[in-house]
């Protein structure tokens, strides 16, 4: 898309941004180093927004969000190729401030705070990084206002507390989940991969493959519940089953039932497996958490849980640190 684009680097030049008429202004926030990724969710705005819309695109290192031994500093700056990104994805507007513009005060005395859903996972991890995740998101709200915020899912617990603070503390703003996007290969796709060697690559690329075993698993304890259940009820079954010569399917029927309410259970196992062998590779894989969480708090799921789910990953390669999940849907048990 070849368009004007304009980049915005004031909180007041930003104010003075005219809205255009007939859309809604959709927001992108991104710490910059924009790759297929970001581009998507740009894309995915600029649908939602429609021609008569606007799309801004944030681009801001934030050190709230950076513990004492992570990357900041190294932490890629790529403006001039963001630009181009931007402007091919459809932006028309970059904001892209100096971190004094955000914090001129220098770090903020308030700030907002994730609470005990940012305590888990990523946030027993890194202290402290979610509540300056949330504080810059707010921030980032209130200057740019938008009607739309689109954020990726691969950060699904980060997408998890903003719906959380935009619910609570009641901004006037829609929250929309894109859906991560992969690399050939499966690898989520994240500005940290350009750290990977291509023998830490080969390693790294367990962490979708565990998350698709645990997916697998899932669909084949499904398709077995399936076809037990099309079978008439109760010792019915196992006979119905056996007439057919379906010894397997017999023994199959009488196992449903008490797999159910151990299938979370299974599908961590099937995707713990994989990174277990992961981290025998060369260089390993170190894991950091394997979990499966309920979307609404990332609590883990319960043995007869039903409903939506997370099968959330991190790990080590080297000295980059990466996260993946996948939503998973476990069905009512019978």
């Amino acid at each position: 898309m070849n368009h004007d684009l304009l980049l915005i680097d004031t909180a007041e030049e930003l104010h003075k941004l005219p809205r255009t008429a007939g859309g809604p202004r959709a927001v992108v926030m991104t710490m910059g180093a924009l790759h297929e990724g970001h581009a998507t969710l740009i894309r995915t705005a600029r649908e939602q927004a429609g021609p008569k819309g606007q799309v801004v695109v944030t681009v801001f290192v934030n050190p709230l969000q950076f513990g004492a031994n992570e990357d900041l500093d190294r932490y890629p700056r790529t403006l001039d190729a963001d630009l181009e990104i931007a402007r091919e994805a459809g932006a028309d507007a970059v904001f892209a401030p100096a971190v004094d513009e955000v914090y001129p005060g220098g770090d903020p005395q308030v700030r907002v705070s994730a609470g005990p859903m940012g305590e888990r996972l990523e946030g027993a991890t890194r202290p402290g990084h979610f509540d300056g995740m949330l504080t810059v998101v707010a921030k980032l709200l209130h200057l740019t206002r938008p009607d739309l915020a689109l954020f990726g899912q691969k950060d699904a617990q980060q997408l998890a507390l903003i719906r959380r603070m935009v619910t609570d503390l009641n901004f006037p703003v829609e929250v929309v989940g894109v859906p991560t996007v992969r690399e050939e290969d499966g690898l989520a796709l994240s500005s940290r991969n350009r750290y990977l060697s291509d023998q830490e690559r080969r390693s790294a690329l367990a962490l979708s493959r565990a998350l698709f075993a645990g997916q697998d698993r899932l669909a084949a304890q499904a398709a077995l519940r399936a076809r037990a259940e099309a079978s008439p009820a109760s010792g019915e079954r196992a006979t119905a089953l056996a007439r057919l010569g379906e010894v397997r399917a017999s023994a199959d029927a009488h196992a449903v039932s008490a797999a159910n309410a151990g299938l979370p259970e299974a599908v961590r196992a099937a995707a713990r497996h994989v990174l277990e062998d992961a981290g025998r590779h060369d260089p390993p894989l170190v894991l950091d958490y394997l979990a499966l969480v309920d979307p609404q708090d990332f609590t883990d799921v319960g043995p007869h849980f039903t409903g939506q789910a997370v099968l959330a990953v991190a790990a080590k390669v080297g000295t980059t640190r990466l996260i993946d999940n996948i939503p998973l849907e476990f069905g009512a048990h019978t």
